[in-house]
């Protein structure tokens, strides 16, 4: 059974909270797909350390690993899983709105 919105939310959310997930991240999207030994060249990062966080980026749905040449694994951005955590924090925001709004006017009206 695929996971939820819910799920996904949260694994990007878990991903997204480490702040070296989140430079392998702009890396990728700045430059396109990599492998671990070209994102250790333009961080201050191990490539160990890197591996692992792609690990973990990779279990969340956020880059997709592709095999290249000489057995060499590049990592390439997906962007579904960021657009279920947009769609969940914007029905969030929407939920937070009316309840934002009446307590505003609540203590606008009570001064």
């Amino acid at each position: 059974m695929p996971p939820d919105n819910e799920t996904i939310a949260e694994q990007v959310f878990v991903a997204l909270a480490d702040p070296s997930r989140r430079s392998i991240l702009a890396v990728l999207a700045s430059g396109g797909p990599a492998t671990a030994t070209d994102l250790a060249d333009r961080l201050p990062i191990t490539r160990q350390a890197i591996a692992k966080h792609l690990a973990l980026l990779t279990d969340a749905g956020l880059v997709i690993p592709e095999q290249g040449e000489r057995r060499r694994v590049r990592y390439r951005l997906h962007s579904a899983p960021m657009q279920v955590a947009q769609q969940f924090l914007a029905a969030l925001a929407r939920d937070w709105d009316g309840p934002l709004a009446a307590l505003k006017d609540h203590l606008e009206g009570s001064s």
